[in-house]
């Protein structure tokens, strides 16, 4: 099959790289333009990530049914004191300026009561202070979607204004312009900006390190065209995909395209070095050095052909390893992680289509040339780099020579590299997962400053973090008001207020963090409560238990599904019990310990200065179960290319030992070299300033250092070493079933 796919893109290369162009082509503009007027942007959402059908998804379903308040902005003055002399007149002509915004059906501040801002009424809109007032703007909620856009547009530059207005009475006056729409758009901005810094920083970095390791600019150049289909396909993807979800979150972009762009490069990378393998054992190495490409090379075909019936399938197998790991998170009742999942086995199946025919178009065009010296080799101070870090086909090297070592004290080196990984595993032991909301974005982010301000100035202003929705009437709800109060962690609770056919209740924790261990202990308490009426209780304490709750409820059917296809996928690969077991334990381990680092550095707060963070407190639900699905597949992807060259030795007849050693030195450096390039993606994504952005990015980045050096170099041939000739066992029932469904070269 795979021999067939590259004899057809042998004789079709012109064909095959026209039918990609327009492929890609078609998806960006879907992605950039869009269709009736939206791109792919303009359909992304945000918010708290919810479990459908749970408590607190169902109290704000309610909520958000009897609303019947139309969208509305808010401005923070500060720098003012409400009391100055000719502040309200000075502040009427812009008031009157808002209101006549088409849309507008009320403009609140505390001066348009009567007595203003001595009217008890006004205390709401006054900072606690005594610095600044509020200035409320609702629309009309019967406006259409494009009229409630201009007329948040215009409303908003008009607020802008307020502060220089008042300059005459109050010199120095500022302003801060927030409500939903804007936190919103201020996020699916941030991950427009974020998306273009890591590919700005990802792709330069990744082109200079194959440049390195091929030598040249045109081996190099090959699988970063292979990358930048694969990104517009995956982007292409998600738009379709937004059209078959309700809501699709904003970060789900970024984390696809990473992982598309990290895995197109990875697998083009195997792809190509394979292939100027097979072509120079083609050619020899003297004809290689001079001969020119001729059309229907006869030696290009036979070096592709090799490739593709070994690299192509590995390549093939290795996605087929991530997509698996990758769809465990379908199992899960989240929508945005059934969206992550989605979205990523979309990316992958561009990145391991464009690796199998794009990139082995370009090798057919490239062809003899691939197999000559690059320019860049002739100048002296590169030569000698080069010489050092290009790609050589040699039985012996650095790789086998530390396989060697590894080898002649096989115990203390798994041990050892264990040990270091259950260290930097431990912080897991005290991880806290937290359900942000503006917290993801970056301190400087006015937005983010808008809601704080807010809460500490304005608190009766600011919605309650805990919320009990009722089905009853005022009265029993007034009733049970009492009993509230005298919950653990509970600072307030507001008057009870109907809204349509329930009743809300705000209940305000004696903590400023509205995801924190109070709020949460306030949550549990209101569930334990026996009440006479229905409720639910929702915020964003409520929604991250109920989200953490469904986590791990469904986890043991995710890990489950994936630990078994990993497996099964393993033993037809390898013929082996063992193998397959080791797998799964050595990934688990190295899993852990990323996860760690993670939380030592983004729950404890160490790095933060340099990564340009303020720590919530946890670590980001959902972002656990992608490191997770995420790492583990990229883990999957170093076990593949390892094992299938070990793999490959030791059906030539190799022994276990000799097969390690000699199939790391072959694949070592793809490994080491595939793995800097997608640390290099991962860490162009934690320049961004969305902090979930960073979180992935981060621990996916030390994930794959750690499984590329420690595990890969150290700790499997150690253990491969150790289980000797027990590596290839397998009861007789199972050696037969291989020996009729294996997958192999």
């Amino acid at each position: 099959m795979f021999e067939s796919l590259g004899r057809t893109v042998a004789r079709h290369p012109r064909l095959t790289l026209a039918a990609w162009a327009v492929v890609a082509v078609v998806c960006a503009l879907l992605a950039l333009v869009g269709v009736g007027g939206q791109n792919l942007f303009d359909r992304l959402t945000t918010g708290e990530p919810v479990v459908p059908g749970s408590d607190s998804a169902r109290a704000s379903e309610l909520l958000a049914q009897s609303d019947t308040s139309g969208a509305s902005l808010t401005l923070v003055v500060q720098g003012v004191d409400p009391a100055a002399e000719g502040l309200a007149d000075a502040l009427e002509p812009a008031r009157a300026d808002v209101a006549d915004v088409p849309g507008v059906v009320s403009v609140i501040d505390p001066f348009v009561l009567p007595e203003g801002v001595e009217n008890p009424a006004a205390a709401p809109l006054l900072a606690a202070d005594g610095d600044g007032f509020l200035v409320v703007v609702e629309l009309d909620p019967a406006l259409a979607d494009d009229a409630e856009d201009a007329a948040l547009h215009d409303v908003e530059q008009r607020l802008r204004e307020v502060p220089a207005a008042l300059d005459d009475v109050s010199p120095g006056a500022t302003g801060l312009v927030g409500g939903t729409s804007l936190i919103v758009s201020a996020i699916t901005d941030q991950v427009e900006r974020d998306l273009t810094t890591g590919e700005a920083i990802a792709l330069p970095v990744a082109l200079l390190i194959m440049v390195l390791v091929f030598g040249g600019f045109l081996a190099a150049a090959m699988p970063i065209v292979g990358a930048v289909a694969s990104i517009a396909g995956g982007l292409g993807a998600l738009v379709g995909l937004s059209y078959l979800m309700d809501d699709l979150e904003s970060s789900v972009v970024n984390v696809v395209t990473v992982l598309g762009l990290g895995l197109s490069i990875d697998y083009g990378l195997l792809i190509v070095s394979r292939f100027r393998e097979e072509l120079g054992r083609a050619l020899g190495d003297d004809e290689g050095r001079s001969a020119r490409r001729r059309r229907g090379d006869g030696a290009v075909v036979t070096a592709l052909v090799t490739t593709m019936g070994t690299a192509g399938r590995t390549v093939a197998f290795s996605a087929l390893t991530v997509g698996v790991s990758i769809a465990g998170l379908l199992v899960f009742r989240q929508d945005i992680l059934r969206a992550f999942g989605a979205g990523s086995v979309a990316v992958i199946v561009f990145a391991v289509a464009t690796a199998l025919t794009l990139v082995p178009a370009l090798l057919v065009l490239g062809g003899r040339r691939l197999a000559r010296p690059s320019v860049l080799a002739r100048v002296p101070g590169v030569r000698s780099v080069l010489a050092r870090t290009a790609d050589v086909a040699s039985e012996e090297g650095a790789f086998s020579r530390l396989a060697a070592r590894v080898q002649r004290r096989p115990w203390w080196v798994m041990g050892g590299s264990l040990a270091v990984l259950l260290v930097l595993a431990s912080p897991l032991l005290h991880v806290e997962l937290r359900n942000s909301t503006t917290q993801l974005l970056p301190m400087s982010s006015p937005q983010r400053e808008f809601v704080r301000v807010l809460a500490e100035q304005y608190p009766a202003s600011s919605s309650p973090s805990v919320v009990l929705v009722a089905q009853t009437g005022e009265a029993d709800a007034a009733a049970a008001v009492p009993e509230i109060e005298a919950l653990d962690g509970v600072a307030s609770v507001d008057p009870p207020t109907v809204r349509d056919s329930v009743v809300v209740i705000g209940v305000r924790p004696d903590s400023t963090d509205p995801g924190g261990a109070v709020a949460q202990e306030v949550v549990q308490g209101l569930r334990d409560l026996d009440l006479p009426f229905d409720a639910w209780v929702g915020g964003q304490a409520a929604n991250q238990i109920d989200f953490t709750d469904a986590l791990f409820d469904r986890a043991p059917w995710a890990l489950g599904v994936v630990a078994l296809a990993t497996l099964v996928l393993l033993f037809l690969m390898t013929g082996s019990l063992l193998v397959p077991v080791k797998a799964l334990l050595t990934n688990a381990v190295s899993l852990s310990a990323s996860l760690g680092i993670l939380v030592w550095v983004f729950q404890d707060g160490h790095l933060s200065g340099l990564l340009g963070f303020e720590s919530t407190g946890g670590i980001e639900t959902y972002v656990l179960a992608l490191v997770i699905a995420f790492a583990f597949g990229l883990a999957m992807d170093y076990e593949v290319f390892l094992l299938s060259r070990i793999k490959e030795l030791h059906d030539a007849g190799a022994s276990n030992d000799e097969s390690v050693r000699l199939g790391l030195q072959r694949s070592g450096r793809v490994i080491t070299s595939a793995a800097a390039i997608i640390v290099a993606v991962f860490a162009g994504f934690v320049a961004g300033e969305l902090l979930v952005i960073k979180e992935v990015g981060f621990s996916l980045a030390v994930a794959v250092l750690i499984d590329a050096t420690l595990v890969r170099l150290l700790l499997v041939p150690a253990t491969m070493t150790v289980l000797g000739d027990l590596n290839w066992w397998a009861p007789a029932p199972l050696r037969r079933l291989h020996a009729r469904l294996a997958i192999t070269h």
